[in-house]
């Protein structure tokens, strides 16, 4: 037994893994989870597509491939043990052109080396076999990628901690960290919480709660919107599973595909264009202080000068459904822009470097009793087990997984 608290900002799919994973791995730990939303599971996690991503694209060696391959084994065995949705419905990364078919070659010798179980390349007849409506020169086939239901995950974790004794504190935004004296003092929702460690996991908030935790200013989170349509019904069964382009190796964003969901519905998307609210979820959608923080940043504008071509034709896609499906057609023929309608959105905090790199990789880091997970992105919430435990090794100064 021990009479330690462990405090968690944010109540998204890594916070509630990583307060399970305390529960876990020193029983009687007291766990209070801080969420400024009214409900888990309310920005990035909900908006989630639902992929269980098997680890094609990560970079040998880093914390996305050796986090994304343990997570996906545990994810799995959890939704088995609570009776949550798990489906291996399988994904093709179909390669339209001589560009891709090279770039295919890469993934390959990526995915092997990330032991992802499975995987085999096909051929146009193959391709046909497996989703009989997509067209392309090759791909990828990933059967044992799956799809699940985020949000129910996350009411799951918050069941366990509960059940366990913690606290889920909802509607208590983090306004202030004072880690003087023998103990953290967390002001949120205007009380004042003392803990023995904080892990910050806030996601789209998550550099602004790491610098009262006396972070450093960057990586800096600027907000990319992602926007779906849905597949109408009567053209639902032309997408099985997952159809994924290959994707464009200068962003850490897959591109437009095709994603059957666990509800049956089958949606295209997301893209991503620059968003001016953290939480802005509709174009009109603008903040100004987040905005502010964009401009302010100087890897925006170098970010900006590398990339205005590639957003000016997002935000052409974002108002023109013909424009949004063109690329999307290359894969599903049959699939145009009059058998989609507009679906909901979610918001990616994508971190930036000062220097304008997108950062890829996840990143943690520790500053003496508060550990903050500064980036996040896909496949965070496939790792989100694995990312616990990463999260906790660092608290006890242990190697990580």
């Amino acid at each position: 037994m021990t009479d330690e608290v462990v405090g968690i900002v944010g109540a998204g799919i890594v916070g509630l893994a990583v307060g399970r994973e305390v529960i876990r791995r020193q029983p009687g730990t007291r766990v209070v989870v801080l969420e400024k939303e009214d409900r888990v599971a309310v920005h990035q996690t909900g908006h989630n597509s639902g992929v269980v991503h098997a680890g094609l694209y990560y970079k040998p060696g880093s914390l996305k491939a050796r986090l994304c391959t343990r997570g996906r084994g545990m994810l799995r065995e959890y939704c088995a043990e609570r009776g949550l949705p798990y489906d291996e419905c399988g994904k093709l990364v179909v390669a339209v052109d001589e560009d891709d078919v090279a770039r295919l070659d890469d993934i390959y010798a990526r995915a092997d080396r990330n032991t992802v179980p499975g995987l085999r390349r096909v051929g146009p007849a193959e391709i046909r076999d497996i989703e009989p409506y997509s067209e392309g020169l090759a791909a990828l086939h990933s059967p044992h990628t799956a799809i699940t239901d985020y949000t129910r995950v996350c009411q799951a974790f918050a069941e366990d901690i509960v059940a366990e004794g913690g606290e889920i504190r909802i509607d208590s935004p983090v306004t202030r960290i004072d880690g003087s004296g023998d103990s953290l003092r967390v002001v949120a929702g205007g009380e004042t919480v003392r803990v023995d460690h904080l892990i910050v996991a806030a996601g789209l908030q998550t550099d602004r709660v790491s610098r009262l935790a006396g972070d450093e200013a960057g990586p800096r989170i600027v907000p990319f919107r992602g926007e779906y349509m849905l597949i109408r019904p009567e053209k639902a069964h032309m997408v099985r599973g997952l159809i994924y382009p290959v994707p464009d190796p200068r962003y850490p964003f897959l591109g437009v595909h095709f994603t059957r969901r666990v509800s049956g519905d089958v949606e295209v998307g997301p893209n991503a264009v620059l968003a001016f609210s953290r939480e802005g979820y509709r174009r009109s959608d603008v903040r100004l202080p987040d905005l502010g923080d964009n401009l302010s940043w100087p890897g925006f504008w170098a970010m900006g000068l590398q990339h205005w071509r590639t957003g000016i034709k997002e935000v052409y896609g974002s108002f023109s459904k013909r424009a949004y499906m063109r690329s999307a057609r290359h894969y599903v023929p049959e699939i145009g822009p009059g058998d989609v309608v507009r679906s909901g959105s979610g918001v990616r905090a994508q971190a930036l470097d000062r220097d304008g790199g997108l950062v890829d990789d996840f990143r943690v880091n520790r500053l003496g009793r508060v550990t903050t997970v500064r980036n996040a992105p896909s496949p965070a919430a496939t790792s989100c087990m694995a990312i616990a435990e990463h999260v906790v090794d660092a608290i006890h100064g242990e190697n990580a997984r």
